[in-house]
């Protein structure tokens, strides 16, 4: 097998990013790619293009600002979060699928479920524990606070992803590793 080249790298590094983003919020870096490809500034594997359609990115923008909202709504908030674990590691492994371009299938598809599906996964369930003991101290008033934090988080990882992919991948190893401590210490806590 060939060395990977730096394209590849890049892609997988880019992959890698936004699946940490989607962690946070599950639609809204899927949007940040969508209307980046629409524009010309990410490419999406062929079996993605779909992503860059109009359709796509209306619906996309729907879903972003519908969960947005409801992340500022107490129970909800965590009752999204019950829910978002399972498909957060599906939608990072879509969306770590979608951007690695160039790659065989089996190594894009492994990388994707790994990689992608791992961040995405591990990272939503930091923010999920976060927002639980968020609930716990402040009954739920202090979730908006958590909320805020991820979708800042989400905004400026995903745009990062696609402006500077080895930068966001370094970011997101910086992230696995605070998040690790994090949960240590909340599952310390109880």
């Amino acid at each position: 097998m060939d060395a990977p080249t730096p394209d590849t790298l890049l892609s997988i590094a880019l992959g890698i990013g936004l699946a940490a983003a989607v962690g946070l919020r599950i639609f809204l870096p899927l949007l940040v790619a969508s209307v980046a490809a629409a524009t010309g500034q990410l490419e999406l594997s062929p079996a993605f293009a779909w992503l860059a359609s109009t359709p796509a990115i209306v619906m996309l923008a729907v879903a972003t600002v519908l969960e947005i909202l409801a992340y500022y709504v107490p129970g909800v908030d965590n009752l999204l979060d019950a829910i978002a674990t399972p498909a957060t590691v599906v939608a990072g492994a879509v969306v770590a699928a979608a951007v690695m371009t160039d790659l065989p299938p089996i190594v894009k598809w492994t990388t994707a479920v790994i990689a992608g599906g791992g961040v995405a996964g591990l990272t939503q369930g930091v923010t999920a524990l976060l927002r639980a003991k968020s609930t716990a101290m402040t009954g739920g008033l202090g979730n908006s606070a958590v909320a805020t934090g991820e979708l800042g988080g989400a905004i400026v990882l995903a745009v990062l992803a696609i402006a500077a992919p080895v930068i966001a991948a370094g970011l997101v190893v910086l992230i696995i590793w605070l998040a690790v401590r994090v949960a240590r210490r909340l599952l310390r806590a109880r």
